[in-house]
């Protein structure tokens, strides 16, 4: 297959997803119609390389997950991480909820050995499922060192549409206490735009017709490769995913005024930044033959609905505590099967299908997007690869 071709194949999956979730209103997620056709496509006619063959192989792919979680850190503040405290317990109390029933009733339908490979999967992305998957190779534990990686790229065919209905009872509910004018929107979120259209603090006094789009790539660089430097000088003491201190540093680098906020956005990088990683998560995808998941459709669909189960009632009981609706907090715990960015794709999308008012759009993003993107970040990047650090010990 010739490189044009591939990559128009997988453009046009792109926007088949994308005119789905438009003509659905956000019922049916574009990630979700884009795994489907994916794997319809792995299991007829696709090579499996199609995606390295269209452009975006892992080098090239790992150079846009810097750029992306860097650029994510400066949609944070200090000050919003401080704000999203209730998102960050509601996000672990999810993972415990995990934990817990797949250490219970999980382990009572299957065996132990079975969840502790499913956990760290199940809680985030793709470094946690390789880990397990390796270490159940070394263990001799064929089936299981395949059952993670399947567990990873298919849970999210539970986690997309069951976020994109909870969202949109949460837009509905928010939309409708606004319209009664007991909502408005948060006024950091307006003073963040205006601040997004000035030159960051360390720069101000540089002429703005210097700062352009390369320069914007290259402090956003910069920041990617203090955070792999980082992680290399303290990988003798502690190990600490690269990624995680890309968004940590992005946090940094825009409150001290190196980075503004969003600078991909402003480089007009940021939409083909999201396509080379949305088609490098759904590459993920070729490892899923019919054969795979015959053998374990069972324990992945049990553990899977577990785990949703558990995140449920975890938090859910959080959120009660923490006064936060139960749709917010139970779309919160479920961005732990998907992460970024499929959380800032389906939060977008339902916004958008919500309402046509850019006000009421503003005053959405402003309620639902910070939570969510502080969710995944705190389960995904973080958490999971934590547990899987631990749990792998345990094979």
């Amino acid at each position: 297959m010739s490189q044009m071709l591939a990559l128009t194949i997988v453009l046009a999956i792109l926007y088949i997803g994308d005119i789905v979730a438009t003509r659905t209103k956000a019922w049916i997620p574009s990630v979700f119609v884009c795994a489907v056709l994916f794997l319809i496509g792995y299991w007829t006619f696709f090579p499996k390389d199609i995606v390295s063959i269209a452009g975006i192989g892992p080098v090239v792919a790992t150079m846009l997950m810097y750029l992306l979680i860097t650029n994510m850190g400066t949609l944070l503040s200090l000050k919003e991480l401080k704000n999203q405290w209730k998102a960050i317990v509601i996000s672990l109390a999810g993972i415990v909820g995990i934990i817990a029933i797949l250490f219970t009733i999980g382990a009572m339908i299957f065996d132990l050995k079975t969840m502790i490979v499913a956990v760290p999967p199940l809680v985030g992305g793709v470094v946690a499922a390789l880990v397990m998957s390796e270490g159940a190779s070394a263990a001799g534990l064929e089936d299981l060192a395949v059952f993670a990686i399947v567990i990873y790229v298919i849970q999210g065919f539970a986690g997309y549409p069951i976020t994109s209905i909870v969202l949109k009872r949460e837009a509905k509910r928010l939309l409708k206490e606004h319209q009664q004018g007991k909502l408005h929107t948060i006024s950091q979120v307006q003073e963040e735009e205006n601040a997004a259209t000035e030159q960051p603090k360390l720069f101000r006094k540089m002429p703005a017709n210097y700062n352009t789009e390369y320069f914007k790539f290259f402090r956003l660089a910069v920041i990617g490769l203090l955070a792999y430097g980082t992680s290399t000088v303290l990988a003798p003491i502690v190990t600490v995913n690269a990624l995680v201190l890309c968004l940590v540093f992005g946090v940094l680098a825009s409150t001290i005024g190196f980075l503004e906020r969003q600078p991909l956005q402003k480089a007009n990088g940021f939409g083909f930044a999201i396509m080379g990683l949305m088609l490098f998560i759904f590459d993920g995808l070729k490892q899923a033959t019919p054969e795979m998941l015959m053998r374990i459709i069972v324990p992945l669909v049990v553990s899977i609905v577990l785990a949703v189960a558990g995140m449920y009632i975890f938090s859910f009981i959080a959120g009660k505590i923490l006064k936060v609706s139960p749709n917010l907090a139970f779309a919160v715990s479920l961005t732990a099967l998907y992460g970024f960015p499929a959380d800032y794709i389906l939060t977008n999308e339902v916004v958008k299908s919500s309402t046509t008012d850019e006000k009421e759009r503003e005053m959405l993003l402003s309620r639902m997007l910070p939570p969510m993107l502080v969710g995944g970040f705190i389960s995904v990047t973080i958490t999971s690869v934590i547990l899987a650090g631990i749990f792998v010990n345990w094979l």
